[in-house]
C-alpha cells in the first residue's frame, strides 16, 4: 500500500489512525500480533524495530529468542475489525543484534525462492492463485480429557440442522452445496462482506460461492499474483474470513476435514512462470498448451510430491481429506481437467498468458510461505533436470482412475496417506529445497521433529470410534 514511510505517516494522520498493529507469521503459518500507539510509528521504529520473543512462536531457541519486528510498508491496511482506527502491517522478523533479516523467517524464505528463480535464468516472475475453501459453522465445541473426548459441530444450513432454522426447510444435503443459491445458501451475504473487507484491504477477489459441502462450505478465489503477495493475501483471507464470521456469531475453519463423510477443504495452488513478460509454460503445440519447460515443472512437482506434502499438508487431519473420492488428489499424475489428478491443467485457461498448472493436494494447515516456496523449488528442479512427466510415469491420465481396476491403479505412484509417511519422504528428499540457500537444513529438521511429535500425540490417544469398535472385546 505504501512505498515510503512519509507516505504511510501522512495516511495515518489523514485517517486519524490511533493504533499501529504489527502482524507476523510463526513457523507453523499462524499470525501473531502486537499493537503500539500510533505515536511510536516513527523512522526509528523502521530502523530499530520492536522486540519480541521468537522462541515462543517456533522461530528460535529459548537460549537466543530475542528478535525484532519491522513493518513491511507495502503491506499496510486499515484493519476493519478494530474499534479504533488501526493501521496494520505484515512484518519482517529481524535478528535483534545485527538487524539482519532472520534467515528462517517464512516470508524471507518465500522471497529467497523467487530470488533463486531469477538467478537460474528460468524466469523473472512467478504467479500464484490459491483457492480458499473453508467451512462456516453455527457452533463448535470440543473437549479432550483422560475420561472423555469429543466434539460437536452445528450448521443451520445442514439437513441435520433443519430443526434449528424455524422450519423454513431450505437446507442442504451432504455433498449438495456446490453453487447453491439462497435461501439454501444462507452465507452469501456473509461472504460478500468478507469480499468487501478484502478489497478495501487491497486484496482483489475473483468471486465467491458455496462449495460442495452442504453444512456451510464456502470458497473465495483471488486472481493470480506474485509469490510473496499470494502468501500475504492468504494470511489476510484467513484473518478476514474468521473475523467476519466471528462478528456475526458464526465460526469459520480452514481445517481440511472437519466432518466425516463430507467434502474436505483444500487450498489448490494455480501457478505459472514468466520471463520478460512471456509465459514460460505456454506452447500452442504442447499437451494442454504446455511447453517443455511447463511440463518439466509439472514433473518436478510430482517427482517431489511426497516430500512436498510434508510442507503443504502438515497435519494429521490433512490425510483425513486425502482419501479416494471427494475429488481428493491421492495419486502422483497430471491431466488436462481431471480433478482427481495431483496436478491439473485447467481446460479453460487457453490464453497464452493464462496457461498454467494447478497443484491440488495442499490445504490451509500449511505455512503458506513455506508451501509456496517449496512448490516453486520443486518445479524449478524439474526444469533444471529436464524431467519429462510422461517418461517418469506421471501420465497424462485423462480417465476417471476411480473406475479403474486395482491392477490399473497400482501403476500410478501413490502420494503419502499419513503424515508420518510424508515426513519420511521429506527426510529422504529435500536437497531440492536447499538449492540456492532457500531453505536451511536446520529448519527442515526442526519442522520434521515438531510434526513427528504432533503425529505421535494423535496416534497414542484413544479415538471415540475405537470405543464403539472394541469396548466389548
Amino acid at each position: 500500500m505504501f512505498s515510503t514511510f512519509a507516505e504511510a505517516s501522512a495516511f495515518a494522520h489523514e485517517r486519524d489512525v490511533q493504533m499501529l498493529d504489527l502482524k507476523f507469521s510463526d513457523l507453523w503459518g499462524r499470525w501473531h500480533h502486537l499493537t503500539l500507539p500510533i505515536a511510536q510509528f516513527t523512522p526509528a521504529l523502521m530502523e530499530e524495530g520492536v522486540g519480541f520473543d521468537g522462541s515462543a512462536v517456533g522461530l528460535k531457541s529459548v537460549k537466543a529468542g530475542d528478535m525484532v519486528l519491522v513493518p513491511d510498508l507495502s503491506t499496510g491496511f486499515l484493519d476493519p475489525f478494530c474499534d479504533v482506527p488501526t493501521l496494520s502491517f505484515i512484518c519482517y522478523t529481524l535478528e535483534a543484534d545485527t538487524k539482519a533479516v532472520f534467515a528462517n523467517d517464512p516470508r524471507n524464505i518465500a522471497r529467497r525462492a523467487e530470488e533463486y528463480m531469477a538467478q537460474t535464468g528460468i524466469a523473472d516472475r512467478s504467479m500464484w492463485g490459491p483457492e480458499f475453501e473453508f467451512y462456516i459453522f453455527s457452533r463448535v465445541t470440543y473437549e479432550y480429557g483422560p475420561n472423555r473426548c469429543g466434539y460437536v459441530i452445528e450448521s443451520d444450513e445442514a439437513d441435520w440442522g433443519s430443526g434449528n432454522t424455524g422450519g423454513h426447510g431450505h437446507v442442504i444435503p451432504l455433498h449438495g452445496g456446490y453453487h447453491a443459491i439462497p435461501p439454501k445458501d444462507s452465507l452469501s451475504n456473509l461472504r460478500t462482506e468478507m469480499t468487501l473487507h478484502l478489497q478495501q484491504m487491497g486484496i482483489p477477489v475473483k468471486y465467491h460461492h458455496h462449495e460442495v459441502g452442504g453444512p456451510g462450505q464456502c470458497e473465495i478465489e483471488t486472481p493470480m499474483m506474485g509469490l510473496v503477495q499470494a502468501g500475504d493475501a492468504t494470511m489476510m483471507v484467513k484473518y478476514v474470513t474468521k473475523m467476519t464470521a466471528h462478528a456475526h456469531g458464526f465460526t469459520a475453519t480452514f481445517m481440511p476435514k472437519p466432518l466425516y463423510g463430507e467434502a474436505g477443504s483444500g487450498m489448490h495452488f494455480h501457478q505459472h512462470l514468466f520471463k520478460e513478460g512471456r509465459n514460460v509454460f505456454y506452447d500452442p503445440q504442447g499437451y494442454g498448451l504446455h511447453s517443455r519447460a511447463g511440463l518439466a515443472y509439472i514433473a518436478g512437482l510430482l517427482e517431489h510430491g511426497a516430500a512436498l506434502l510434508a510442507l503443504t499438508n502438515p497435519s494429521t487431519n490433512s490425510f483425513r481429506r486425502l482419501v479416494p473420492g471427494f475429488e481428493a488428489p491421492v495419486n502422483a499424475f497430471f491431466s488436462l481437467g481431471n480433478r482427481s489428478a495431483a496436478v491439473r491443467i485447467p481446460r479453460y485457461a487457453t490464453h497464452p498468458d493464462k496457461v498454467r498448472c494447478e497443484f491440488r493436494p495442499p490445504d490451509a494447515t500449511c505455512n503458506v510461505y513455506l508451501a509456496l516456496a517449496a512448490q516453486l523449488m520443486a518445479g524449478l528442479d524439474g526444469i533444471q533436470r529436464g524431467l519429462d512427466p510422461s517418461a517418469e510415469g506421471f501420465g497424462p491420465i485423462d480417465a476417471n482412475i476411480f473406475a479403474w481396476s486395482e491392477e490399473q491403479r497400482a501403476t500410478i505412484r501413490p502420494l503419502p496417506t499419513a503424515l508420518g509417511d510424508a515426513l519420511d519422504a521429506l527426510q529422504a528428499d529435500h536437497a531440492f529445497l536447499l538449492a540456492g540457500g532457500v531453505f536451511g537444513e536446520d529448519l527442515i529438521q526442526q519442522w520434521i521433529a515438531a510434526l513427528r511429535e504432533q503425529d505421535a500425540a494423535v496416534r497414542v490417544r484413544p479415538h471415540p470410534y475405537e470405543i464403539r469398535l472394541y469396548y466389548d472385546s
